[in-house]
């Protein structure tokens, strides 16, 4: 979401959904920055996204699926938590809703390839 506007729509799928955890991240931008200029910069792009998107709710189904993102994550001996916790649950929603996972670093999702498609962008 964040280079949203710079990407080239033709690589893009027809139809963009996010995750509600997308929407947390983005929620959380305002605050993690004390330059007031790029403060308003996250702010005016959480409300475009709140205005554009409903986003996909984390569901039962999607817990089940962070449990199968979960285990191929620790298989190929990557850490599923920390920093990486919240890209693992958004490949799960990707995942329990049968969507492909557009992101810029597919790279950390490379061992999910079985489950989901990754698209990089």
């Amino acid at each position: 979401m964040i280079d949203l506007e710079r990407l080239n729509a033709e690589s893009l799928p027809i139809e963009i959904a996010i995750s509600v955890l997308t929407l947390a991240e983005l929620s959380a931008g305002p605050s993690a920055t004390t330059d007031p200029a790029e403060r308003a910069r996250r702010q005016e792009r959480l409300q475009r996204t709140e205005a554009t998107f409903d986003p996909l709710p984390f569901t039962v189904d999607t817990a089940r699926a962070y449990g199968r993102v979960f285990a191929a994550t620790v298989e190929v001996g990557r850490k599923p938590r920390g920093a990486r916790a919240v890209n693992m649950l958004i490949a799960a929603t990707a995942l329990a809703e049968g969507l492909a996972l557009v992101t810029r670093n597919p790279e950390d999702f490379d061992h999910l390839s079985d489950m989901i498609e990754v698209v990089a962008v």
